[in-house]
């Protein structure tokens, strides 16, 4: 299974919700740096690090796939 076949196969409904939130820390982070007021340094930082974790945990989340047959043959495409 490639790259291309794995993002658009069906994904679990626990990994659907890990998007939801990868996605709203995300935002929440977005947000942070960039409030139209000076914040402190710390919580600058937490919103760059909230949207590094939202992202790794939404790309993670979108490439998990629905567990096929073990047993079947694997095929590559070339």
């Amino acid at each position: 299974m490639n790259l291309l076949q794995r993002l658009q196969a069906p994904t679990p409904k626990f990994f659907k919700v890990l998007r939801t939130i990868g996605l709203s820390l995300a935002a929440a982070g977005g947000a942070l740096l960039a409030a139209p007021i000076a914040l402190p340094v710390g919580l600058v930082s937490l919103g760059g690090y909230l949207i590094v974790a939202g992202s790794v945990a939404t790309a993670v989340s979108q490439a998990a796939v629905k567990g096929g047959d073990p047993n079947e043959p694997k095929t590559e495409n070339p």
